[in-house]
């Protein structure tokens, strides 16, 4: 059971990157760096939200939830802590890639708007449902399982990273999102988090990052002037201790 969840996952990941080279061309504007609305784009993130809703009353879905937590008892003796860390890696790729020269999409102050942006609205949704929902996790610790706040912001991460670099090449996408796939496993591995809240999780964090190059243009129209890059370079990065969120700034003259 636990393996045909991974290999579902995993097919799903390449899909969505594959599907989203495929509609480049629709959402790109040639002579712009930001991502183009279009309906089609909300139709996986959707899908993965409904899915973990729907899952929260489904009988059905309670029950395969419940089976694969049994399985995971079951085979697993020793927890994993690699999604702890693993969150983090999509995103923090896109400013290493840029730190070795490798260039995405847009400039890092624009590049940053767009993180800040994506982290701020999955965040909020993220403890606003898990405050109002209060499902249990599968280990029964706490009242916060739903949604995976871990895969939610592995997820944000890897659309970010997909957005930055498709252009250079649809294995980074790819890269992102496996990783981002494999921290939701992980979370279901170590017990943390039912199926339902994984998927919820990973929809939450693409959505998130897509509302962020949605609003770009009008953010930085409102709070930035026109002007060009600086010499100056920043980094922003999130934390999550598994109950607060929150962000470090980093920044160089």
């Amino acid at each position: 059971m636990v393996y045909k969840v991974i290999s579902l996952v995993f097919l799903f990941s390449f899909w969505n990157t594959s599907a989203q080279q495929n509609d480049s061309i629709i959402k790109i504007d040639s002579t712009s760096s930001h991502l183009k609305f279009n309906y089609k784009q909300l139709i996986i993130p959707t899908a993965l939200i409904s899915y973990g809703v729907i899952g929260l009353e489904s009988d059905q879905l309670l029950s395969f939830n419940s089976q694969i937590k049994d399985e995971v008892k079951e085979d697993i003796d020793e927890k994993i802590t690699i999604d702890d860390f693993s969150q983090y890696a999509p995103a923090a790729t896109v400013y290493a890639l840029n730190a070795f020269g490798v260039k995405g999409k847009n400039t890092m102050r624009d590049r940053s708007v767009i993180f800040v942006t994506s982290y701020v609205i999955m965040a909020s949704t993220v403890l606003s449902l898990k405050s109002i929902v209060k499902e249990e996790r599968p280990d029964g610790s706490s009242n916060n399982s739903f949604p995976s706040g871990h895969t939610a912001t592995a997820f944000a991460g890897a659309e970010f990273l997909w957005q930055e670099y498709k252009d250079k090449s649809i294995w980074y996408g790819i890269t992102g999102y496996a990783v981002a796939t494999g921290t939701g496993l992980f979370r279901i591995y170590n017990n943390r988090h039912w199926l339902t809240d994984v998927a919820a999780g990973a929809g939450i964090g693409i959505l998130s990052t897509k509302l962020a190059y949605w609003m770009n243009p009008y953010i930085t129209k409102k709070i930035f002037r026109s002007s060009s890059e600086s010499n100056s370079s920043s980094m922003i990065m999130p934390f999550y201790n598994g109950h607060q969120y929150g962000l470090s700034f980093v920044k160089t003259f």
